[in-house]
C-alpha cells in the first residue's frame, strides 16, 4: 500500500463515512487514512494526515464543505478535493468548483465510478458527473465565449489544454519551459478572449470545443 492513494473522508453522517470506508478499503490502490465529521475537523485532519484526496460533503454543521475548501486553499494544502454530495443545485455546484474542488459527484454515484473519480482527480484531472458538467456548460454557452477559440494564439491553446488537464500554473510553466509570470499572462488572456470567469470554465470550454489534450 506504499503507493496507494491516501483518502480522507469528510461527512457529517457516520453511516455515509462507514459505507465509503467499507467500499474503498477493498480497492488495492486506495487507502482511507482518516475521517472527519465537519469542515473544521476536516481541515485539521487534512493538515495532519496530508491525504492525496479528500472526499468532502457540502452541507455540514459549523464549517461547510465550501468554506473548508477555501480554508484548505488558504493553507496551500496540496490535497485534491472531490465533492461527494446529494445537493445538485447550481448554487451549490458552482461555488464549490470556484472554491477549488477538483471534482463534483453525487452520492448515488456507482461505487466503481467513485473509485475511478478518486483516481482521476489524484492524477490531476477535473472530474464532473455529466449532470454537473451540463450545468456549467450551459452557463458557458449562455455567455459570449462561444466561437471565440479562433482568437487564441497557438501558445494560448497549449496553455488551455494543460488547464483542462488540471495543471497548476507552476506545472504549466515547467511543461512549456516558461516563467510562471508568463503563464499567468497567458491564462488571463485566455479568460479575457473567451469571456470566461475562471479556470474551471476554461477547462470545460476546452473539453467542449476539443482544445483539451
Amino acid at each position: 500500500m506504499a503507493d496507494a492513494i491516501k483518502v480522507l473522508l469528510v461527512d457529517d453522517h457516520q453511516v455515509v463515512r462507514r459505507g465509503l470506508r467499507t467500499f474503498l478499503e477493498v480497492q488495492d490502490d486506495i487507502e482511507v487514512v482518516g475521517e472527519a465529521s465537519d469542515g473544521v475537523e476536516g481541515v485539521a485532519r487534512a493538515e495532519e494526515l496530508k491525504p492525496d484526496v479528500v472526499l468532502m460533503d457540502v452541507k455540514m454543521p459549523g464549517m461547510d464543505g465550501i468554506d473548508a475548501l477555501r480554508k484548505l486553499r488558504e493553507l496551500a494544502n496540496p490535497a485534491r478535493v472531490l465533492i461527494v454530495t446529494s445537493f445538485t443545485e447550481q448554487r451549490t455546484v458552482v461555488p464549490a468548483l470556484r472554491a477549488g474542488a477538483a471534482g463534483y459527484v453525487y452520492k448515488d454515484v456507482d461505487p466503481d465510478a467513485l473509485a475511478g473519480a478518486i483516481r482521476s482527480v489524484h492524477a490531476g484531472h477535473i472530474l464532473l458527473q455529466p449532470e454537473v458538467a451540463g450545468v456549467l456548460l450551459s452557463q458557458e454557452e449562455a455567455g459570449s465565449g462561444q466561437g471565440r477559440g479562433g482568437s487564441l494564439t497557438e501558445r494560448e491553446r497549449e496553455v488551455l489544454g494543460l488547464i483542462a488537464d488540471g495543471r497548476s500554473n507552476r506545472e504549466i510553466a515547467r511543461a512549456l519551459v516558461l516563467s510562471e509570470k508568463t503563464v499567468k499572462t497567458h491564462v488571463s488572456n485566455i479568460l479575457m478572449k473567451l469571456d470566461l470567469a475562471d479556470r474551471t470554465q476554461a477547462a470545460l470550454w476546452a473539453v467542449r470545443h476539443g482544445a483539451a489534450g
